[in-house]
């Protein structure tokens, strides 16, 4: 199986026609047919369902994709690995990362470093800790961002300088917008809205047994549509500070959680891996750069 006819294979099913994938990949349909039944044939099962003028995946196609995906882009991020193995001013860094404010501390070192690394060039994927750790396990990234207590055993992990603060966004002319903070007893009975993380360890690490009274309403992935939720009235937003816009314009307010709730956010990479240059002197660079912030 060529990573080639991986890339036919994925051009197809993402454009479901096979004209439309033949033009895009610059090479002519019976090329493009005469390699994906080959593929077909090499795999022993059906990839795609022919209409009469579109194709769609078959279960086994579905399957196909999800795998390949992953094949290719870690053939690609090993093509553009060796060929910047003798750059000593730049490369290419792969990142996963939490939503959090304190992203910024990493943001500013990124800055810091493409100053004496010009040519440094950073690919970010978004997601909570089950997301980036599957992508850092598979190779796919070389360092995470967890909003969670890394597993020792297999990640070597640095602490940001500060850690996240809970809060509850709320409509600004919501009753609890009127306090300086809010308890597990005022948000007792209210619809809630919270990462499905967030919720099983850090709301039930604030609230303990209180948990029991709070009303999860629906879990997001991302703040931002979470605080849409929230604006048309739909209920309470339990996040970090600085997520969600809660400018005098927005119509949001953010109440910090009582007592005070802290997550910290760790910067972790496989223990046993072995970093390209760049990625290496940018670890480097954050251990420094982070110890002499603390």
């Amino acid at each position: 199986m060529e990573i080639r006819t991986l890339r036919y294979f994925l051009a197809a099913a993402r454009e479901e026609n096979m004209t439309k994938a033949a033009g895009l990949l610059h090479v002519t349909q019976p090329t493009l047919s005469k390699a994906l039944r080959s593929l077909e044939e090499e795999l022993g099962k059906k990839l795609f369902e022919r209409h009469s003028f579109s194709i769609s995946l078959t279960p086994e196609g579905a399957l196909l994709r999800d795998r390949a995906e992953d094949l290719v882009t870690m053939a690609d991020k090993i093509e553009r690995e060796f060929l910047t193995l003798d750059d000593v001013t730049g490369g290419e860094l792969y990142l996963g990362l939490a939503e959090s404010l304190q992203i910024r501390y990493l943001a500013r070192e990124i800055r810091a470093l493409k100053a004496v690394c010009p040519g440094l060039t950073y690919h970010i994927t978004s997601g909570d800790t089950e997301q980036v750790t599957e992508k850092l396990d598979k190779g796919l990234l070389d360092f995470a961002v967890l909003c969670d207590t890394p597993d020792r055993r297999k990640y070597g992990y640095l602490p940001f300088p500060e850690p996240d603060v809970w809060g509850a966004v709320m409509p600004a002319g919501a009753p609890l917008a009127k306090k300086k903070t809010v308890t597990a007893e005022d948000l007792a009975g209210l619809p809630l809205f919270t990462s499905e993380q967030g919720w099983r360890n850090d709301v039930a690490r604030w609230c303990g047994e209180k948990q029991s009274a709070l009303r999860l309403e629906g879990t997001f992935r991302l703040a931002y549509n979470a605080s849409v939720f929230v604006r048309e009235g739909l209920g309470y937003q339990l996040t970090f500070e600085g997520l969600v816009d809660t400018s005098p314009e927005s119509g949001l307010v953010f109440r910090p959680l009582s007592p005070r709730l802290e997550t910290e956010l760790f910067l972790i990479w496989n223990r046993y891996q072995t970093f390209t240059p760049i990625a290496g002197r940018f670890l480097a660079h954050v251990q420094d750069r982070f110890r002499r912030t603390d």
